[in-house]
C-alpha cells in the first residue's frame, strides 16, 4: 500500500520477501494528482517496476500516466500495461500468464507491451457485478491511527460511479472517456453498510467525479441510507450547475457534511475558455443552497487559464468574499496530454512538462502570469481567506484560529508583493 509507505523502499522489501512471479503496480484512478502525473510519482513507479525486475517478477501497471506515456514505462522495465479499467483485464492477463486459459496477451483487449499496443477493451457498464473492494487487506487499524492523530476522525474512501460527461477542456479521462456508469444505490448502501459494521468509520469521502448524477439516483440512496440507520458524515464532488434545493436535502438527509463544487474562477470568460458549461452565478446559487441546508461547500480554484487577466483574478477574489465557501483549493492551470487546453498551449510547453509534487503551482507554458505570481498569489489568497474565517469565528464566540488571524497583519504587505509582480 504505496498510501502508507515511507517510500520505495518498502516495495524493495516486500519483493525481496516474497519473490513474486508478477508485481503489479495498480494507481488510484481517481485522483486528479494521478492524472497530473507529478514527477516524484512517475520516478517512484520507475524504481519500483526497476525493484521488481531485479527479483525476477513480470510487471504489470496501470494507471493514467502508465496509459499517457506508455513508452516510458516500457523503457523502464514494465512487461504489460492495462490500458482503461483495469479489473477484468488484470483478471485475464493472470489466466493467460499462468496458462490457465489458451488466450494469448496480444488477444486480451485493454493489453499492451512494447511490442503492440494491443486491443480496446469496453468500460463496464454495469458496475454491481464488481465484488466490494478488499478491506480485508488493507492496514484499517493503522489507517485509523493515523487519521485519528491528524484529523481527530477515521475517514474511508468510497466510489459509486466511474467518469464523467463533461468536457471541460482542461480535464484528461485517459481511463473512463466520456462515460459515466454508477453502481445501483442499493449496491452502495450495502458496501455502506458492511463498513459501518466491519471498519467503523467516522468519516465518508465518496471519490466520484460527480455523485447522483442519474435522475433519481440520489433521492433513492438518501432514502434508503435512513431508512437503514446508515447516515454517516460524508463530503462528495458536484458540478455548481447540478445543485438545486432538492439536490442538497437529499445530500443532507443521507448525512453529506460538505459538498466540494469546482468553481475555478469568477471570471465567466475564463469559465468560457474553459468550455465549463457553467456559469460564475452557479457557484453563487450553489454556495448560498448548500449554506441554507446546512452542508458545508468547498471551492476549487484554477489559476493561469490562457487569457485570465488581472481583472479576472479580482473578480475571482470577490467570489471568494461573496460566497464565503468554507474551504478552498487553489491550482494553476496544468496541461494533461489528451485534453484541448494541452493542445492549445502544446507548442508553449518547455523542458519541465510536469510538477515534481502538488505544491508545485508552475506554470508549464507562457501563462498570463509568471510561477512566482502564483505562487504570491496562492500565499495571499490564504492569508486573507483564513483570516476572515478566523475573525467570524472569533465573532462567535470560537477561538479555534487565532494564528490565522494574527497572520492577517502580514495581508498588507504579502498584497504589496503581488501588485510588484503584476
Amino acid at each position: 500500500d504505496a498510501m502508507l509507505a515511507d517510500s520505495p523502499a518498502d516495495w524493495r522489501r516486500a519483493v525481496e520477501k516474497h519473490r513474486p512471479r508478477f508485481a503489479v503496480i495498480y494507481e488510484d484512478s481517481f485522483n486528479y494528482l494521478s492524472k497530473m502525473c507529478l514527477l516524484r510519482m512517475r520516478e517512484a513507479a520507475f524504481e519500483m517496476i526497476q525493484m521488481a525486475r531485479g527479483e525476477g517478477a513480470t510487471v504489470l501497471v496501470s494507471g493514467s500516466d502508465a496509459t499517457d506515456h506508455s513508452d516510458l514505462y516500457f523503457e523502464q522495465g514494465a512487461d504489460f500495461i492495462l490500458i482503461g479499467e483495469g479489473e477484468i483485464t488484470l483478471g485475464e492477463l493472470l489466466d493467460s500468464l499462468m496458462g490457465r486459459t489458451k488466450s494469448k496477451p496480444e488477444q486480451i483487449p485493454g493489453v499492451r507491451t512494447a511490442d503492440f499496443k494491443g486491443l480496446p477493451r469496453d468500460l463496464l457498464r454495469d458496475l454491481d457485478l464488481l465484488p466490494f473492494p478488499a478491506w480485508d487487506l488493507v492496514e484499517v487499524e493503522k489507517y485509523r491511527r493515523i487519521w485519528l492523530k491528524r484529523h481527530r476522525r477515521f475517514s474511508v474512501n468510497m466510489v459509486s460511479t466511474r467518469g464523467c460527461p463533461y468536457q471541460c477542456n482542461w480535464c484528461a479521462k485517459p481511463i473512463y472517456g466520456q462515460k459515466y456508469h454508477c453502481r445501483s444505490p442499493e449496491n452502495v448502501v450495502e458496501e455502506l453498510d458492511w463498513l459501518h459494521r466491519q471498519v467503523r468509520p467516522d468519516h465518508i469521502w465518496f471519490c466520484d467525479d460527480i455523485v447522483g448524477l442519474k435522475p433519481g439516483w440520489l433521492d433513492r440512496f438518501s432514502e434508503l441510507v435512513a431508512a437503514r440507520g446508515l447516515q454517516t458524515p460524508f463530503k462528495c464532488l458536484q458540478r455548481t450547475d447540478l445543485i438545486s434545493a432538492e439536490t442538497a436535502r437529499a445530500l443532507k438527509k443521507a448525512g453529506c457534511e460538505s459538498v466540494w463544487v469546482g468553481a475555478e474562477s469568477g471570471s465567466q470568460e475564463v469559465l468560457n475558455a474553459m468550455e465549463k458549461g457553467a456559469t460564475v452565478e452557479d457557484t453563487y446559487s450553489a454556495a448560498r443552497i448548500l449554506k441554507e441546508t446546512g452542508i458545508q461547500v468547498g471551492f476549487f480554484l484554477q489559476f493561469g487559464y490562457p487569457g485570465e487577466e488581472w481583472t479576472d483574478i479580482e473578480q475571482t477574489l470577490q467570489m471568494i468574499r461573496d460566497c464565503r465557501p468554507d474551504d478552498i483549493g487553489i491550482s494553476v492551470a496544468y496541461p494533461l496530454p489528451g485534453t484541448g487546453f494541452y493542445e492549445t498551449v502544446r507548442e508553449e510547453l518547455g523542458v519541465q512538462q510536469n510538477w515534481v509534487d502538488s505544491n508545485d503551482l508552475a506554470v508549464l507554458y507562457r501563462g498570463p502570469f509568471s510561477t512566482a505570481f502564483y505562487r504570491q498569489l496562492h500565499r495571499t489568497i490564504h492569508t486573507e481567506y483564513r483570516g476572515r474565517r478566523a475573525l467570524e469565528e472569533l465573532k462567535q464566540g470560537r477561538i479555534r484560529r487565532l494564528p490565522d488571524l494574527v497572520r492577517t497583519a502580514a495581508l498588507p504587505l504579502e498584497r504589496k508583493r503581488l501588485e510588484r509582480m503584476r
